[in-house]
């Protein structure tokens, strides 16, 4: 059993479900900044945002971000901030301006193209269907633009090959050597969600790699045991998963990472503080 702390992030927001699906989604920059405080308060040391408008629809308006950057700081003035680059149909430019203004912690860049989509099996058609395109020129801009201003990158690994991707621009030097490892499974176009697909994607992995789970489904919950087990971290929120374990709807983010700290414990490992989870991704406070 690996006994070091387990970092816990909780995804409070993506871009493509809205509240009809689950009312606890944040829309507006104080929504975001309840959901990152109400997180925080349960455990989580890591906070990963997507910038969305007032009617939830998503955005990469460097103002959106500043005012949700304000109001989750305001709250939660040491948490670990996480902001995306990660786009359709936007050009580099624009996936990475409000990093470059803002500066937060962490940044997470896709390590590969593929389709991306969302399959009714109710409905027999596709309810979401495009290709999200990262060839290596736009993800060494994009890891560049983070290196930049300081910022962490996190590598977000759909597949097997997207870790392979890893190993040239580590080698070209363009990737930190505290640079972290997303596993994420459960996305129609990578890798599904599976014990023995995440056994396998972490076999994959440098032996020093700081990583973790995240699942995009209900089997969340079996595969962050698992993730605990194998001495790796995981990512709760309403991004990824409405559902507690016992099946009902979360009420809020800080529910589900609730959740996500009574099982880390109830593996063996206890929940990384947001001045631990600093020390183990070697990622000094950020004024």
């Amino acid at each position: 059993m690996n006994e070091e702390k387990l970092i816990l992030t909780a995804a409070i927001t993506g871009i493509v479900e809205k509240k009809d699906a689950c009312p606890a989604i944040p829309y507006t920059p104080v929504e975001m900044g309840e959901e990152a405080q109400r997180a925080v308060n349960a455990g989580a040391s890591i906070i990963h945002i997507h910038g969305r408008e007032d009617d939830g629809s998503g955005s990469f308006r460097t103002e959106v971000y500043e005012e949700i950057h304000e109001e989750v700081r305001k709250r939660c003035p040491d948490v670990i901030l996480n902001y995306t680059t990660g786009a359709i149909g936007l050009s580099r430019e624009e996936r990475v301006q409000h990093i470059v203004a803002l500066k937060p912690d962490i940044a997470t860049f896709n390590m590969g193209s593929m389709n991306y989509a969302i399959y009714s099996e109710e409905e027999k058609k596709f309810i979401w269907n495009d290709v999200f395109e990262n060839s290596f020129d736009t993800m060494i801009y994009a890891v560049e633009a983070i290196n930049s201003v300081g910022t962490t990158p996190e590598m977000e690994c759909f597949d097997v090959s997207h870790i392979n991707n890893v190993i040239p621009m580590r080698d070209m030097g363009v990737i930190k050597d505290n640079a972290y490892y997303s596993l994420v499974m459960g996305v129609l176009g990578g890798i599904p969600p599976s014990t023995e697909n995440l056994i396998h994607l972490v076999k994959q992995l440098p032996a020093d790699a700081v990583w973790q789970m995240v699942s995009i489904d209900r089997q969340q919950w079996r595969l962050a045991a698992l993730a605990s087990m194998l001495g790796g971290n995981f990512r709760v929120g309403l991004e990824d998963n409405f559902y507690l374990p016992n099946g009902e709807m979360a009420k809020s983010n800080g529910e589900l990472v609730d959740c996500g700290v009574q099982l880390a414990r109830t593996m063996g490992r206890e929940v990384a503080s947001i001045e631990e989870t600093r020390k183990i991704m070697n990622m000094p406070f950020r004024n």
